[in-house]
């Protein structure tokens, strides 16, 4: 069923011919379309007056349970504007169903695709984008469906799949109840329901708490965000800290601990776990102190640590002979399968992400750049950054900007104006109003990755 509303006297005969339109053909005037696709999945379809022939296909970020699902065709409404003045299509999908749903998810896409050429007639070129979770259904469409599509981005996009993300996201929270609630008894995976969920999430909220108040606590706070890669800066309305203020960095990644207690530890990670058929997440083997090392923050915890007094060597050797948590073969397999990428591009993908992201750290950039390393398609992706605090928190010029640096290079084959100097130039044409803040930055190494391209990274489940 449809709802249909059109700026134009094109009647709904015209829009339903049979007879597929030529690539760029169109209403005389811009052509808005509701609907719902057979999997319960409703759609979102603007045409401008004026297609280009280029079609957006847009995939949203994670929808929590319970929490409404409209489709969405755009990150928001500036970008969404400016695209339409530009000529581009903008389609979009709900999923069929909130939480980890990408099972759900790229056939939907697809789904709206095939109604939106159905319609309409073949676009020219179409090109999968998304934000967030959506950079995740961003990057199975170019991975297992690239025959659809001219090429493909991902914005601040969980690119290192969701083996490798449950797994990060098991770290900071083991570490906070070994250090901080060692007899507490928190459940940290094979979560049996919401309300057990609801609980751990609360209980570990008010041990954080607690330890904030401490010297000691907020320096084992630190090391928790440090193994999650939290940068010190990451909400835009936080004051950015100065470089050596240690205490502003540490609070503004308690905050951020706060946030990944109270949703993905625990209440979103019951979800996932109910889809995979148990826990797809697993720490034996894990070396935290080399993990640490190699954090970026590793020298904000060592000073923490000594202004309050506790030997942080102390510290690892707990975390070394605390009990592991072992993964359930099956949902690792399930998680690995529908939500774990291979590397393999055929098409062209640029990626791109804020430094200051605390939900994907800008780390995950690193881990799929490892697999396509391993699958030999690096000379089809691109990975551009974006100097911002948050999640996701770019200008509609800058993902105007990444747009065009890729549609450049599917139309001729190489990545021209695609360095941060080039980009700002673009972002500042396309939305003079808005910030253009792409800088050179190379992220360190994902700490716990996982792909389908090295099946050794199972291997100590």
């Amino acid at each position: 069923m449809h709802r249909i509303r059109t700026r134009t006297l094109v009647t709904v005969a015209a829009l339903l011919l049979v007879a597929p339109f030529p690539a760029a053909a169109h209403a005389a005037e811009d052509v808005h379309v509701e609907g719902r696709l057979p999997s319960g999945a409703t759609y979102l379809m603007d045409v401008p007056a004026g297609w280009n022939g280029t079609v957006l296909l847009y995939s949203h970020g994670y929808t929590p349970p319970g929490a409404p699902n409209p489709a969405r065709n755009a990150p928001d409404d500036t970008t969404k504007s400016l695209l339409l003045k530009q000529g581009y299509a903008l389609i979009g999908s709900s999923y069929a169903t909130t939480g980890w749903a990408v099972t759900e998810a790229v056939p939907d896409q697809l789904a709206t695709l095939d109604t939106f050429t159905a319609r309409f007639g073949p676009a020219g070129r179409t090109i999968a984008w998304g934000t967030s979770y959506g950079g995740l259904v961003t990057t199975a469409l170019a991975e297992r469906h690239a025959s659809r599509l001219a090429g493909s981005l991902s914005m601040c996009g969980l690119v290192q799949g969701g083996v490798a993300n449950w797994n990060s996201t098991l770290d900071p929270v083991f570490a906070l109840k070994t250090l901080l609630a060692p007899g507490s008894g928190i459940r940290l995976t094979g979560l049996p329901d919401p309300a057990a969920a609801t609980r751990a999430s609360d209980a570990m909220t008010a041990v954080l708490s607690a330890a904030q108040q401490t010297a000691g606590g907020r320096a084992r706070i630190a090391l928790a965000a440090a193994l999650h890669n939290i940068p010190g800066w990451n909400d835009p309305s936080q004051p950015r800290p100065a470089p050596t203020d240690r205490d502003a960095q540490q609070s503004n990644q308690y905050q951020a601990v706060v946030g990944l207690v109270k949703f993905p530890a625990f209440v979103w990670r019951q979800e996932a776990e109910s889809r995979a058929g148990g826990s797809m997440s697993w720490n034996t083997g894990v070396d935290y102190r080399a993990m640490l090392r190699n954090s970026p923050y590793l020298k904000e915890v060592e000073e923490l640590y000594a202004k309050a007094g506790l030997s942080l060597k102390s510290d690892l050797r707990t975390l070394d002979r605390a009990p592991r948590t072992r993964a359930d073969t099956n949902a690792v397999d399930w998680m690995s399968r529908t939500s774990s990428f291979t590397g393999r591009l055929t098409k062209p993908q640029l990626n791109i992400h804020t430094t200051g992201d605390a939900l994907i750290p800008v780390q995950s950039e690193s881990a799929y750049r490892r697999a396509a390393t391993t699958a030999g398609s690096t000379p089809l992706l691109r990975q551009r950054y974006v100097d911002n605090a948050g999640h996701c928190t770019f200008s509609p010029g800058e993902q105007i900007a990444a747009l065009h640096t890729l549609e450049d290079r599917i139309r001729t084959g190489q990545w021209l104006g695609s360095d941060p100097a080039a980009l700002n130039s673009r972002a500042t044409e396309a939305d003079p109003t808005s910030p253009a803040r792409y800088l050179p930055y190379v992220p360190a190494a994902y700490p716990r990755p996982y792909d389908r391209a090295r099946p050794s990274d199972g291997h100590r489940r």
